[in-house]
């Protein structure tokens, strides 16, 4: 009896995907827990490195936007290096270039430096607070002079005008930036597959090598970097809506 029955509906979904579709669905989804590990990992290196640039870009930021004499020439440097040469050099010279330093070998951090991901994470950091450093700099210089005057005339601190004044105006007039930065950083997170991290391209590429596919694991990558990419869009246009609530009209 069951030898006359037809194929079943799994059979013939399969059927179609290896020989009539142009891609091959079945078989990515078969390996959903390499993409799902790719996610993590892409995930956690863009957040991380986001969270620990900003911590750093923001000081550095206000001493660039202050003029802060002598400080102020060292970070333009910083900047200037890490934005004027691409990531995947800057993560290659960490990751192979400081290994070749028998200094670096026998110090305490070697145990880091040796680690792809650890290199990876560095090279993140250290790229995104660059870019991070000038968009919060020409957030903090755009702020309107009026409000620090004020600020300034009510008897407010240095200190007192810079936190509670200028940088919160800063920080949102840099959001739309800032977004960009965090689109720009997810996808340049795709270097990190160059040194056996299995990120989202990552898990695109062994699963062409796998079975000599041409496009099924870069198209399954880029569905999932847009879906990522989706969700910082609309996250930050509804951080942004409620940042900017008073610039709102309001009812009469």
């Amino acid at each position: 009896m069951d030898e006359t029955r037809g194929p079943s509906l799994l059979d013939a979904i399969r059927d179609f995907s290896e020989n009539a579709s142009p891609l091959d669905f079945v078989l990515i989804a078969q390996h959903w827990e390499m993409f799902l590990t790719g996610i993590g990992y892409t995930v956690l290196l863009v957040a991380v490195s986001l969270v620990i640039g900003g911590a750093i870009s923001l000081p550095l930021a206000v001493a660039r936007a202050y003029r802060i004499r002598y400080v102020n020439q060292a970070i333009w440097a910083y900047v200037y290096l890490f934005r004027g040469t691409p990531l995947l050099v800057q993560l290659y010279i960490i990751y192979y270039g400081l290994g070749q330093f028998e200094p670096v070998r026998e110090s305490f951090l070697w145990p880091v430096l040796r680690e792809p991901l650890w290199c990876t994470l560095i090279a993140f950091v250290l790229n995104t607070a660059a870019y991070t450093t000038e968009i919060f700099r020409g957030a903090i210089e755009a702020v309107p002079h009026g409000e620090v005057e004020a600020a300034r005339a009510y008897g407010m601190s240095s200190w007192h005008r810079t936190t509670r004044i200028v940088l919160p105006n800063a920080l949102r007039r840099a959001l739309p930036a800032y977004s960009n930065e965090i689109i720009f950083m997810l996808h340049g997170s795709v270097v990190a597959s160059t040194v056996t991290i299995v990120d989202i391209l990552g898990a695109g590429r062994i699963l062409n090598s796998k079975y000599y596919l041409a496009y099924e694991g870069f198209l399954a990558a880029a569905v999932l970097y847009m879906l990522l990419v989706y969700l910082v869009t609309r996250g930050f246009r509804l951080w942004e809506w409620r940042w900017h609530a008073h610039l709102r009209p309001r009812e009469a």
